[in-house]
């Protein structure tokens, strides 16, 4: 599924409102890439959110 290795975010659920409040279902998915990071003097691929990798959390291979 999709869920970041590193923070945990994963897919959120809310409503769609239409302009006469009518609410349907809708989701939000996490903005995931697959990417080699360092793990323990190895590289290992692990899929982490774009929020994580531009603030730095991760440390690519």
């Amino acid at each position: 599924m999709a869920r970041c290795a590193i923070c945990e975010k994963g897919t959120h659920f809310g409503n769609n409102v239409s302009h006469s409040h009518k609410k349907t279902r809708r989701t939000w998915k996490v903005n995931v890439k697959s990417v080699k990071v360092k793990v323990l003097g190895g590289a290992k691929k692990v899929k982490v959110c774009t929020s994580c990798l531009k603030s730095g959390r991760v440390e690519r291979a």
